[in-house]
């Protein structure tokens, strides 16, 4: 499909999600839109990413080649039994909480960061100096039920929900819970009071409403954030790793788009209250530190960053509730989903995300963040939607 192709079917469309793509790139070169998108699965699914097992052993193997530079603990148990993880590096006295495949099938941040904590842990003179400024907390994979089996939702029935909480028994169920699937969108079961209490009169709820921390998966990530507040007062910056669908275009159409970011994702906070930290401009220049230090690469299609739709109001999201409490939050999404690309473009993906974190992070340590604009981040390009071929 030619470029003038493609701009006249884009005429007029909305920007849904959706609609898949198995495009190739070699790291050096941005793909046009002209590329084949969104029709053939590579059937590969998540058989080339870490299993549970495979990432249990590599943490392990993180803390002991660092010698316990990078502290990896269990702080949570999945509905299924399996283990949730921390990974913790530095001792600086600004922290980074990163959570990485809340979704199950979106692997390309666990990848990433695995490579990340073994730098931050190295012996470098860079990573000695970070360490000193800055402390940095990753949960690898969080909802490891859907990492086993490659799905969005965890894997947890309402019936288990109502075991825990008996006071919702006779409720609709969770807006977010999947029946087909039999589990929970874990990204909408957060809250900005991290005390909450599920109430019968908040079930099922809506996209705009707040979660209720009713899967095992979102109280872990509540714990370790309610313990890094009472250790740091605040929780400086929260970033989410992401993937999305594949088939994005740059704003001018001329190529497509491998990631999207976001700083906004609550319309109006005192909807839910009052929170006097929540700060819009920190996470507007947490966001401009990823994209200026992807900039950084030129003409590569890891230039090609764009941001994701700012009509949004998430509330119930980890970055949502999170922003009310003051972290600065950054959301990746990164192009491609395991169930259709498998490991196209994995390298390319992975180091993607390696550049835009590791510069956000270095930006903390260095203290260069609070240099920069915060209206940059209004002329990061709008994602464009392509339909598949």
């Amino acid at each position: 499909m030619s470029a003038r192709r493609w701009t006249a079917v884009l005429t007029g469309l909305a920007l849904p999600l959706g609609i898949v793509a198995t495009t190739t790139s070699s790291p050096a070169n941005a793909i046009p839109t002209q590329s084949h998108c969104g029709t053939e699965a590579s059937g590969s699914g998540n058989s080339g990413f870490v299993n549970h097992a495979q990432l249990s052993r590599t943490l392990e193997g993180i803390e002991r080649t660092t010698k316990g530079v990078v502290d990896v603990e269990v702080v949570g148990e999945s509905n299924q039994g399996r283990e949730i993880y921390t990974a913790r590096v530095g001792e600086g006295d600004t922290v980074v909480f990163v959570e990485s495949q809340i979704h199950g099938n979106e692997n390309h941040g666990t990848e990433a960061l695995l490579d990340l904590l073994r730098r931050w842990g190295g012996s470098t003179p860079e990573a000695v100096a970070l360490r000193k400024e800055v402390t940095i907390v990753a949960i690898p994979r969080l909802n490891v039920d859907g990492g086993e089996r490659d799905t969005r939702q965890n894997e947890m029935i309402w019936a288990d929900v109502v075991a825990a909480f008996p006071q919702l028994a006779g409720v609709a169920p969770a807006w977010n819970y999947n029946t087909r699937v039999g589990g929970f969108d874990v990204n909408r079961d957060f809250n900005p009071d991290l005390d909450y209490v599920p109430q019968p009169a908040d079930f099922p709820g809506n996209s705009a409403d707040t979660g209720w921390y009713i899967t095992p998966e979102s109280q872990t990530v509540r714990d370790v954030y309610r313990g890094l507040e009472a250790e740091f007062g605040t929780v400086d910056y929260f970033v989410d790793l992401h993937n999305q669908w594949s088939c994005y275009a740059t704003e001018d159409l001329e190529r497509m788009s491998p990631l999207s970011i976001s700083a906004k994702f609550i319309e109006d906070p005192a909807e839910f209250g009052t929170w006097p930290k929540f700060d819009m401009e920190a996470s507007e220049r947490a966001n401009v530190a990823v994209y200026e230090a992807l900039q950084g690469y030129g003409k590569s299609g890891y230039g090609d960053v764009t941001l994701y739709p700012q009509d949004t109001n998430l509330p119930g999201t980890a970055l949502g509730s999170f922003a009310l409490r003051g972290s600065a939050v950054v959301l990746f999404e990164t192009s491609s989903q395991t169930q259709y690309d498998g490991m196209k473009r994995n390298g390319m993906l992975r180091k993607q995300i390696e550049i835009g974190l590791g510069g956000l992070v270095d930006s903390v340590a260095d203290g260069s963040i609070d240099t920069l604009d915060p209206s940059v981040y209004d002329t990061i390009p709008q994602r464009v939607y392509l339909p598949a071929d």
